[in-house]
């Protein structure tokens, strides 16, 4: 079935759901790439005006990969509250945009219909909204998680404490997990990028992190983001861990690339869930990025912002603790420069949030991209005002094993004195007791690592 809009006086006909949906989408490098981009602004408006018509039941109805070939869709599909969806299957796409907008809409109504929406209807609204409507539909929208601690409760901008190093130097990684407390960051999670994936290395780390939560008392959680597979092995030996980390993707195909599918997150997820008191915690950690699905040739046919629709649509059916994007992480091939990236932010967090998804961001940009500090303090700055659980926090902003840009340690303490926000309150209450905070202002000891030195030998 086509669908057509006018003009201006032409016709613009559009083969398919999924050709409407890529069209209607803002300018993407990535697409453009896969050529299924509008070609001028005109078409992007009239791709616009056809999907702002298109019911929901149409969306549901015609999924951008095939429930028969896709599990990614299956869970989607079968995961669906039908209730919630029988009460809004008739609603256009535009009717959905101007009800989430609607000054007496609240969060709480938005996520109970949100039970009832595919990825695909999450992508059409998104499509729909200005950078400043999907800030403001965001800010209504609070979707907190509970591990040792409890995420996304108003009034709170948490940070994840990445403290990588190009050897996995345990000494290396100390002192930079000490240099962000000392900023009073970490309080959503201790979280490393590995060098090297192995179960031996991976134990090593996750036992000086637990040590340091230990030993200093941290109300926090701890998490080596190697790959699921790794991590599974590594906990069945012995290692501590308060979280499974994955990066995914909105494709069947695309979870393959990665290595893993959603028997092998269903596997993670039971494990951790199986240890003493943790049975209704949320014990998983997910990634995701606008482009993942294109660079491994998994994408379908689909347009960037559908497909990472999809992996929120899959991420829910999990229950985790913390999903965040890596905005711009793939590189220039996928999101050009600064006006995209900030796009891709706003877009990625208002589609988990409202998948019911507790989202982060990692703000960030390689350094061969169109962007600078400048734009990543702006995204940064945006999603604090629209309710971002957290946000990465990285020495001097410069990660020095993935090699590229994102949020310095100090840069969540200026943030959060601008929109008075707050650490969580468990580990606010910590900096407090340690001397680094005092009345939600951090004191003379901010920024300075040695701070933690003669405290309590590590091993």
């Amino acid at each position: 079935m086509a669908y057509k809009s006018v003009l201006f006086g032409q016709t613009y006909s559009f083969p398919s759901v999924k050709d409407v949906l890529a069209r209607a989408n803002e300018q993407k490098s990535g697409d453009d790439l896969a050529g299924v981009a509008a070609v001028s602004e005109l078409e992007r408006v009239a791709a616009k005006e056809a999907l702002s018509g298109m019911t929901l039941d149409i969306l549901r109805q015609n999924p951008v990969v095939p429930y028969e070939e896709d599990e990614v869709t299956r869970i989607n599909q079968d995961s669906l509250d039908e209730a919630a969806y029988d009460g809004v299957k008739c609603w256009t796409v535009s009717d959905l945009r101007e009800w989430i907008l609607d000054h007496g809409t609240a969060g709480e109504d938005i996520l109970r219909v949100s039970k009832g929406l595919t990825a695909e209807m999450v992508a059409a609204v998104t499509k729909l909204m200005s950078n400043l409507d999907l800030v403001y539909a965001s800010a209504k929208i609070r979707v907190p998680a509970r591990c040792n601690t409890t995420i996304g409760l108003p009034g709170v901008l948490a940070t994840r404490l990445q403290p990588n190093h190009p050897t996995d130097d345990i000494e290396g990684i100390t002192a930079s997990l000490f240099e962000g407390l000392s900023y009073g960051c970490g309080d959503a999670l201790f979280g490393l990028n590995p060098v090297n994936d192995s179960v031996s290395s991976m134990t090593e780390i996750l036992k000086r992190l637990e040590e340091i939560k230990n030993r200093f008392e941290i109300p926090t959680q701890i998490c080596v983001l190697g790959h699921v597979k790794t991590q599974i092995e590594a906990f069945r030996g012995g290692a501590p861990m308060d979280l499974i980390f994955q990066s995914i993707a909105g494709s069947e195909k695309g979870n393959k690339a990665f290595g893993f599918s959603g028997e092998t997150i269903s596997e993670a997820l039971e494990l951790l869930r199986g240890r003493a008191g943790a049975f209704e915690s949320n014990v998983l950690y997910f990634e995701t990025g606008q482009g993942s699905e294109l660079s491994s040739e998994s994408h379908h046919g689909a347009d960037q912002v559908t497909m990472e629709a999809r992996c929120y649509a899959f991420a829910r059916a999990f229950e985790p603790f913390m999903v965040n994007t890596v905005v711009g992480f793939i590189g220039p091939e996928y999101l050009y420069d600064s006006r995209q990236v900030i796009r891709a932010g706003l877009e990625d967090h208002f589609m988990g949030k409202l998948s019911g998804l507790p989202m982060g961001c990692d703000c960030c940009y390689t350094n061969h991209m169109m962007a600078d500090q400048n734009d990543l303090e702006n995204l940064s700055i945006l999603l604090a005002g629209a309710g971002v659980n957290y946000i990465l926090a990285v020495p001097a902003s410069d990660d020095v094993m993935l090699n590229y840009q994102s949020n310095a340690c100090h840069d969540s303490v200026a943030i959060r004195e601008i929109l008075n926000l707050r650490p969580i309150r468990e580990f606010e209450i910590w900096l407090e007791k340690m001397g680094i905070m005092e009345n939600g202002r951090l004191t003379k000891w901010a920024g300075d690592p040695t701070y933690f030195l003669g405290r309590g030998e590590l091993s």
